[in-house]
């Protein structure tokens, strides 16, 4: 009888057994993908910093696998975004640049992540997952007219948008400044007022009869006056009308938005799509505004941290990963969703002003920050993933990782076995399960723009992580550390210095790359530069064409090989054609209904 009663018990304990190790069943597991813009992975409790309260991030941390080395592909958004995304680096899309301009900066530009590129959203899709973003993209919208949507996120795989299909950027707030080409600006402006006073000058001396200037030649003079002051001032002027807004899916529902409510709403619609999609497998990547400029004045958390507004935001940011943890937790799908924390790329250290202070990030111990090619401050970023029951709690990963290493990984999960191009990233969850002990990326590639700025090179059955920089940014003024002249660094012709020999670090016992190696201090010195020059030349013959280490071909030649460069001047300047529009452009505008949030 006894026996008997046993079976039951058994079969439940055997049952209940499955699902907490979460190896037990075939129920495709869910994933939350939480991104955050120009965070510093020194403001992170569980990576060190002991001002700024983020006690929910570090409850992930602590319930999951931490990583250490976790690498963004670009220390700037659109190419970092491109490759996490796609799993391989930006060049491979075109999504890099060969002068200043480094990111797309109009929403009616041309420029986008390319139709024929696949991200992780698109092979999810194929394997039955409803698929969304809520946040920020970054990536380009149209290509020929405002209604293709060619890049759009609805076209690359999310299946539900809602957000921000720009960034939060300065000129969204009235008085905080301009982020776009300002120089240009003040130089167009200025050739406006110059023609300006030169047709006051010539009309004043005909009315004074000192010479005879024909009327058809003012008319011309004054509508070549009026043409000049609308190049510069229709697509700068408005640009919180045509970058600033908020669309669902393919539909402009607010234009220009209204950044006080935006946190609110972000986080809204991200806890409504998992409550939405509870029964079946979805991928949602809640990708936040924060911590980009300007910063957010939320009440609730405005004066509340040690660290001014970026403490404030970056506090308001841990309480809205803390909100979505709760919303994944109460719907009892913890054991069955991976769960993901990380950012684009490092902290701005050059933004600040006199009011606020410091507005850009802090990258802990290590050099550089934003847009700073190479060095660590710029792409070192936090990764944190949660799946109780799958992966151990308190584990720490030591090895180098990317965040290129998210579409293999995903595709694993999801079962997604069928043939695919060249990726650049490796399936982690060997590595976060403890199956291995080192990770697969021996070589890892830092772009700066279009050029290879540095390589990380991890030798076999070695603790060592040494990395070559080809060149470096100059930074300014000298000793600084950071470009305070242009605000942000550049990776091309004076604004860098290309060293031979190669600048040499070894990571491990120097990762605020303080101390260059010589071959007096290294004795592999040699060895070193050898083999990393030879991993050059294997990655340059997977490119669509070939590259030299520290340089770029023509971008006729790259187009000849079926890679066209998407930053170029020709696709991220304004077309009124591509703008994105609520109403009947050019008079765009309406608001969000909020009435039921």
């Amino acid at each position: 009888m006894r026996s008997v009663l046993l079976v039951p018990f058994l079969f439940l304990l055997l049952t209940t057994g499955r699902d907490v190790t979460g190896k037990g069943f075939d129920q495709k597991p869910n994933f939350v993908l939480m991104v955050v813009d120009d965070l510093g992975i020194g403001d992170i409790g569980c990576y060190g910093n002991d001002t700024i309260r983020t006690p929910n991030i570090d409850r992930l941390a602590s319930d999951g696998v931490k990583l250490t080395q976790h690498i963004a592909a670009a220390p700037l958004c659109t190419p970092s975004r491109t490759a996490f995304m796609t799993g391989r680096y930006a060049i491979r899309s075109g999504m890099v640049s060969t002068g200043r301009v480094q990111v797309l900066l109009f929403l009616g530009g041309s420029g986008g992540l390319a139709p024929s590129e696949t991200t992780f959203a698109k092979r999810l899709q194929q394997q039955g997952y409803t698929t969304g973003l809520v946040g920020k993209w970054h990536l380009g919208v149209n290509c020929k007219h405002r209604e293709d949507h060619c890049h759009h996120p609805n076209q690359h795989g999310f299946s539900y948008f809602y957000g921000l299909p720009f960034t939060l950027f300065n000129d969204c707030v009235p008085g905080e400044g301009s982020d776009v080409l300002v120089d240009l600006q003040h130089a167009l402006q200025n050739l406006t007022v110059l023609l300006g006073v030169g047709l006051l000058t010539i009309v004043c001396a005909r009315v004074c009869g000192l010479f005879e200037v024909g009327l058809w030649l003012l008319v011309l003079l004054f509508f070549l006056c009026i043409l000049a002051t609308a190049v510069w001032y229709v697509p700068f002027k408005f640009l919180p009308t045509w970058n600033c807004i908020i669309m669902r899916n393919q539909e402009v529902i607010e234009q220009p938005m209204t950044v006080e409510t935006l946190p609110q709403r972000l986080l809204g619609e991200a806890q409504n799509f998992i409550k939405r999609n509870v029964d079946r497998p979805f991928l949602l990547v809640f990708s936040l505004a924060h911590i980009h400029t300007p910063m957010f004045k939320t009440p609730q958390f405005a004066g509340k941290s040690r660290h001014g507004a970026y403490g404030d935001n970056l506090e308001e940011v841990d309480w809205m990963i803390g909100k979505i943890t709760e919303t994944v937790d109460s719907l009892g799908i913890a054991n069955n969703t991976l769960m993901y924390f990380t950012s684009d790329h490092g902290g701005h250290l050059e933004d600040s002003d006199s009011r606020i202070g410091q507005k850009g990030g802090w990258n802990g111990i290590y050099k550089g920050g934003k847009a700073m090619g190479g060095w660590e401050g710029g792409i070192r970023v936090p990764g944190i993933f949660r799946w109780p029951g799958r992966l151990r709690a308190g584990k720490v990963v030591d090895e180098p990782t990317s965040l290129m290493d998210l579409y293999p990984t995903l595709k694993y999960l999801a079962k997604d076995k069928q043939p695919d191009r060249q990726s650049d990233g490796y399936n982690l969850m060997p590595l976060l399960e403890g199956e291995v002990a080192r990770s697969e990326h021996e070589f890892m590639f830092h772009y700066c723009g279009i050029y290879l700025n540095a390589v990380r090179w991890h030798p076999p059955g070695s603790d060592s992580i040494f990395k070559v920089h080809f060149f470096t940014p100059n930074f300014f003024p000298p000793g600084a550390g950071g470009c305070y002249d242009t605000k942000i660094c550049l990776c091309h012709g004076e604004h860098v210095t290309h060293h031979d020999p190669s600048l040499l670090y070894n990571l491990f016992h120097d990762p605020s790359e303080s101390q260059p190696l010589t071959p007096d201090t290294e004795p592999r010195y040699a060895e070193i530069l050898e083999q990393t020059a030879k991993a050059v030349e294997r990655h340059k013959s997977t490119l669509p064409n070939e590259q030299a280490p520290a340089g770029a071909h023509s971008e006729a030649n790259r187009a000849e090989q079926g890679v066209e460069l998407q930053l170029t001047w020709d696709k991220i300047l304004w077309r009124p054609w591509l703008q994105p529009c609520c109403g009947t452009f050019p008079f765009c505008g309406c608001k969000e209904n909020t009435t039921h949030m």
